[in-house]
């Protein structure tokens, strides 16, 4: 069993929450780089003259980018330590942002995109990480859901700075400064916060577990006083030999460690099943491309940002709940709740868009119906956001053993991105076959997710990261 820990209540709650808030930065430019080209895809596809197929292609290239990210993340962060790869993740944004707003033509997008995505994918693994390897046991669950709150955020800021330039502009392909369309300063103003995120990464301590697995005892001993807030010699040189023990120190990590007799481990499963089902309920489809579905529908371009606003907004709010359930109900029942919401939320919209009606050339929802699915719309993205969105990072970031942490978050993270990538991709195809279709196939997924959640996913709250032990798992804790 984990040591019994001694904490004061002011300085060490002060100093991992600061450590906790840099690092979830990297979710501010999670969420700010995969939405804000949301608020571009019009004029992108106006600009370039692409089908349907080649948008959507265009708009999850970045997804590639971080599916790649999420596989070397962890490997990276192993080698070089937590903070060196955040520094690395914040180049990568930094450089995507001025590559994507100066791209001269689609291919040329799609590659700074890619190299955006590498950012994410990155971020996605080692922020989770870091702050369930730094975050107090008893905090462990607010302090983690900060980085999906950082996430809305980002979604937030990028949702209010596209809808700011494209009004500023008269629409995202009007001329705004130095002469330069409005659709490529929503991807140049990225620069900012990505340079920012790389100066504050160079503030915080590297994770003591990583310290621990190589053999830097004393400076993983000063992060756990001063961070962690253990005060008690003797409960720290504890933690650092429990930590040891749970190290694979004899070599870095690799896929064959994910398999026990030849077949994978069942958490890794659980794992890879929570990942691509947060991605099969369409959540993304809401952020990528809610401004020209209600478009689609008769709303004008200017109040598809605003509901893109209102949307986001929502998504924090939700965000807030989760944060303050966390530690008090845990992560399982609510993740089970959301599937439930989601469902509901979803499967209204099915109804809404199978009313919808042509006129002339434009499809609209008729009477109340346009109202029905901005209410379901919502109702999906509240119960998403308190429960599925922080909890399913949160949980792979804390629930697998020590010496398979990176690596399994890698591969879990790698599978979310490309459950990403599928849905994304396929999105505008299966709008023009059908929308009633189209989100009948997420309610069926959020339901389908319901039944995995209550047979195979287990409670973590309370429990030591050093506790995450093969076998030692079940459903209630």
């Amino acid at each position: 069993m984990s040591t019994t820990t001694t904490r004061s209540q002011d300085p060490a709650v002060t100093a991992v929450t600061w450590v906790v808030l840099v690092a979830a930065f990297g979710g501010f430019l999670f969420g700010f780089d995969t939405a804000v080209i949301n608020g571009a895809v019009g004029a992108i596809q106006d600009t370039f003259g692409l089908s349907e197929v080649l948008i959507g292609f265009t708009v999850s290239s970045a997804l590639l980018g971080c599916m790649v990210g999420a596989w070397i993340g962890g490997t990276l962060s192993d080698r070089l330590g937590r903070v060196r790869a955040m520094l690395i993740a914040a180049a990568a944004f930094f450089i995507s942002a001025l590559g994507s707003g100066l791209a001269f033509d689609t291919v040329d997008l799609i590659v700074w995109r890619v190299l955006g995505g590498v950012g994410v994918g990155m971020a996605s693994v080692i922020a989770p990480a870091y702050i369930a390897e730094v975050a107090p046991t008893n905090l462990r669950g607010r302090l983690g859901s900060l980085w999906q709150m950082a996430i809305v955020i980002g979604i937030f800021a990028a949702a209010v700075s596209n809808a700011f330039i494209s009004n500023l502009a008269g629409g995202a392909s009007g001329e705004l400064w130095f002469g330069v369309d409005a659709w490529r300063w929503m991807f140049l103003i990225e620069a900012i916060p990505a340079l920012i995120y790389g100066l504050l990464a160079t503030s915080i301590p590297e994770s003591p577990r990583y310290l621990v697995s190589r053999g830097d005892d004393a400076r993983a001993a000063t992060v756990l006083r001063e961070v962690v807030g253990l005060r008690q010699d003797d409960e720290i040189r504890a933690k650092i030999q429990e930590i040891g023990r749970t190290i694979n120190m004899e070599s870095r990590q690799r896929l064959r460690d994910l398999l026990v007799s030849g077949k994978v481990m069942p958490i890794v499963w659980v794992g890879l099943g929570l990942a691509v089902f947060q991605q099969f309920v369409g959540i993304n489809v809401i952020f990528y491309y809610s401004n020209t579905l209600w478009q689609s529908v008769g709303i004008p371009e200017d109040q598809s940002f605003l509901i893109q606003v209102i949307t986001t907004t929502v998504n924090i709010v939700a965000t807030v709940v989760g944060i303050i359930i966390v530690d008090k109900v845990g992560r399982r029942i609510p993740l089970a709740v959301g599937s439930a919401g989601m469902a509901l939320g979803l499967g209204m919209m099915a109804v809404a868009f199978s009313q919808a009606v042509t006129v002339g050339d434009d499809v609209q929802l008729p009477g109340a119906w346009g109202v029905v699915a901005l209410i379901s719309a919502n109702v999906f993205v509240l119960f998403f956001g308190a429960t599925w969105g922080p909890f399913m990072w949160l949980l792979l970031g804390e629930m697998f053993p020590n010496r398979i942490r990176a690596i399994a978050l890698g591969v879990t993270a790698s599978a979310n991105w490309a459950a990403n990538f599928v849905i994304s991709t396929i999105f505008p195809s299966m709008a023009e076959l059908s929308l009633v279709f189209a989100y009948g196939f997420y309610a069926v997924s959020a339901l389908l997710s319901l039944v995995f959640v209550l047979k195979w996913v287990p409670e973590t709250k309370g429990r030591e990261l050093e506790d995450m032990a093969e076998g030692a798992y079940t459903k209630q804790g």
